[in-house]
């Protein structure tokens, strides 16, 4: 896991407007902590490691360590509210983390393989991502920043599926404890729709040039 630390204070000044001034003011991101035994808190963040955070896409996937006047404790983000047109956040939802409970959220899906894979260089084909990230449940210990989807070796037409990804040891998916029906498809490789589209054209064009062309009988002339 990566290693994020965020600084906050508590935020005793609520409501919208509060909200509102504190945008303003342009230093800290309003936010709220909920989960476990305590009850749900309004904090600030600091704004530039916040806003530093956020570009790394491991941050998502990640316990955090996050400070509060003080006091540490562990969270995961739940939810970023943005404004509608500005680069900006608007409010943030952090969950609290028990190293002895497992948690539930979504980690990214990487396509790995590309560049070697047959389907794609030897049999014409093209990569239809499916997914772009899946759910899992697992002790905090055991987050992995993202799970890997190898398409190198498979064969042109074919789909991968959630079951068919290596998961690190105390990983689940979650999909697939609800049965084999929620075995969703991640990847698939098909042959390459222009390409494709563009020979059946051009077999088609052939034909009707074909029949075009009618016989001479003997009593034609030029």
């Amino acid at each position: 896991m990566s290693d994020f630390n965020l600084n906050a204070s508590v935020r005793n000044d609520l409501g919208k407007g509060a909200s509102r001034r504190l945008r303003r003011a342009n230093e800290q991101v309003p936010a709220i902590i909920y989960g476990g035994e305590q009850a749900p808190q309004a904090i600030a963040v600091d704004k530039t490691a916040f806003y530093k955070a956020i570009e790394d896409e491991a941050f998502f996937s990640s316990v955090i360590n996050l400070t509060v006047d003080g006091k540490a404790q562990q969270v995961v983000v739940r939810d970023l509210q943005r404004h509608p047109y500005k680069a900006l956040l608007t409010h943030a939802d952090f969950m609290r983390v028990d190293a002895t409970h497992e948690l539930t959220l979504s980690v990214p899906l990487h396509v790995i393989g590309e560049d070697s894979s047959k389907a794609i260089k030897d049999q014409d084909g093209e990569l239809h991502i499916l997914a772009s990230e899946v759910e899992i449940s697992c002790l905090p210990k055991d987050l992995p920043e993202y799970l890997e989807v190898d398409i190198s070796n498979i064969e042109l037409g074919t789909t991968l599926h959630l079951s068919d990804l290596t998961v690190p040891a105390g990983v689940t998916l979650v999909a697939l404890t609800h049965g084999e029906d929620h075995d969703n498809a991640l990847v698939s490789v098909t042959k390459a729709k222009v390409r494709a589209e563009a020979a059946e054209e051009g077999e088609e064009a052939a034909g009707e040039e074909a029949k075009g062309e009618e016989p001479k009988g003997e009593g034609d002339t030029e």
